[in-house]
């Protein structure tokens, strides 16, 4: 891909991946969230930190599949998205449904299981979204990138546990989401089984 093609696409991912929150800031500023606003801010932001971590994470399988490895750069952009919308949908919860109280927060998430699995899922993406610039990169050195980065994938698995428990009768869009992440989580692992020891070591060296 053209030098001049890569950054229009690369500002195509940005735009686009800010569409859902100016919408939501748009809604909220006409007040058409609905009949509980604190209720749609909270589910649509949770919604959409999972939905960019998943496309974040598809994003090497696609590159190996179908050849296009100009499309690594977005597994950044889509990462620090889902990043800023899991941020989001914990705000919301703090200032909107808690009143910035931190002792009704901590004893609402310790009353409510769902709520501790996505504290962990989003505290597992604090150090992705800290080390993913490429200072942090060569200053951390591929192979302990890599393995810090894996932690996409427990965010991954709290995230579609946390939708789950908290989903009270309708299960099927989060059994969808887990589906995924299984699918995603097993063409990783059946392609670093499936490599020569050699390979895999270049891989790591070099932090690809």
């Amino acid at each position: 891909m053209k030098d001049g093609d890569l950054r229009f696409a690369k500002l195509l991912v940005l735009v686009n991946c800010s569409v859902p929150a100016v919408l939501i800031g748009w809604d909220s500023w006409q007040h058409r969230l609905g009949a509980n606003p604190v209720k749609f801010l909270i589910l649509t932001t949770g919604m959409l930190a999972l939905i960019f971590l998943l496309l974040s994470l598809a994003v090497t399988p696609l590159r190996k599949l179908s050849g296009w490895n100009w499309i690594i750069f977005s597994r950044r952009t889509l990462g620090l998205y889902a990043f800023f919308y899991a941020s989001l949908h914990f705000l919301f919860f703090f200032s909107l449904d808690r009143s910035f109280s931190l002792a009704g927060t901590w004893s609402e998430i310790f009353k409510r299981k769902f709520l501790i699995v996505g504290i962990i899922g989003l505290l597992a993406m604090v150090p992705l979204a800290v080390t993913s610039t490429n200072s942090m990169i060569k200053r951390m050195g591929g192979r302990r990138w890599r393995a810090l980065h894996r932690l996409a994938y427990v965010a991954g698995v709290a995230g579609v546990v946390h939708y789950y428990m908290q989903v009270k009768a309708d299960v099927r869009l989060p059994l969808a989401f887990a589906a995924l992440l299984v699918v995603l989580f097993g063409y990783r692992l059946f392609s670093y089984v499936r490599q020569p020891k050699a390979v895999v070591a270049g891989q790591v060296k070099a932090g690809s």
